[in-house]
């Protein structure tokens, strides 16, 4: 079953995210565990033009409503919490902004990103609460497995933090799902394989997987301009999919598998693919059958 199908058959309609900048810091960016956030990270690179902070939530969605309405009019939309640290926050605060996104019409559920280092014990006790009423997923920010690499990209918490967090919440019946990057510095293929392992293993109902991008404008584009390192061309790139996602079992849906930043940020890997175009490429392998967009 694909992620797609999924959300069909979990809210019995067809659904659309909604990117959210809710105005929300990182606390490596704050100086709380760290400065100038993570070493690869460029918040333009997925928040739509609507996104902006000078705008509510309520004003981002009715935006980004018009935009899919004018295709798709029946569809319903989950709210994406996506920008930064999404319960970095007073839990106060953080609630009310998830509640204003729930009044909104059409809105049929939550998507909310955050960190695992992020997750204080009254907020998620609001957030099982929230889960017996509404459609939710927590997303958490993983990246690696490693905790050298983590040190090296500056995310600010350790693998046991990741493992912690999706563990509390899952035991809370709440839907979890993870994040993780291929290819950063350091990380061979044998690597790659017991990260995927590890992975594996953790109560999770989504993974997004996704390549390294050097962005521009970032402290990993400095680094990568210094010292370059190989990355991988597409058919490599797939390979390693392929060799990844033979550790996660079927239980465990993938979301996405590669991520598109704007060709003006963008210095490598230079593809030139779209992301359906790479979900094409995947589907001529037999264990993707059912498993791509």
């Amino acid at each position: 079953m694909t992620y797609g199908e999924w959300l069909k058959e979990q809210l019995g309609c067809k659904v659309q995210k909604i990117s959210l900048n809710a105005g929300f810091n990182c606390p490596n960016r704050d100086g709380r565990v760290g400065r100038g956030g993570c070493t690869y990270c460029n918040n333009q690179t997925f928040n739509p033009e609507y996104c902006a902070t000078t705008k509510s939530v309520t004003e981002q969605l009715e935006e980004g409503k018009r935009f899919f309405a004018r295709k798709y009019p029946d569809m319903k939309y989950l709210a994406y919490f996506q920008a930064y640290t999404n319960t970095y926050a007073d839990v106060g605060h953080c609630i009310a902004l998830y509640e204003e996104a729930l009044r909104v019409p059409d809105v049929v559920g939550l998507v909310i990103a955050t960190r695992p280092d992020c997750m204080p014990e009254a907020l998620l006790t609001y957030l099982s609460e929230l889960n017996h009423r509404t459609f939710l997923i927590v997303e958490y920010g993983v990246e690696s497995a490693n905790d050298e690499t983590l040190v090296r990209i500056n995310r600010g918490h350790t693998w046991q933090q990741s493992v912690e967090a999706i563990r509390r919440t899952a035991d809370l019946g709440i839907r979890v799902g993870a994040h993780v990057i291929l290819g950063l510095p350091g990380e061979e293929h044998d690597e790659l394989m017991r990260q995927a392992r590890m992975v594996g293993e953790l109560p999770l109902t989504t993974l997004k997987l996704h390549q390294l991008q050097i962005i521009r404008g970032t402290r990993m584009a400095r680094e990568y301009e210094e010292n370059p390192w190989h990355m991988p061309t597409v058919e490599e790139y797939i390979q390693l999919v392929r060799d990844y996602v033979a550790y996660i079992p079927c239980n465990i849906l993938l979301e996405r598998f590669v991520s598109s930043s704007p060709k003006e940020l963008l210095i490598a890997p230079s593809w030139g693919l779209k992301n359906y175009e790479f979900a094409n490429l995947l589907r001529r392998y037999p264990e993707f059958d059912g498993r791509v967009q």
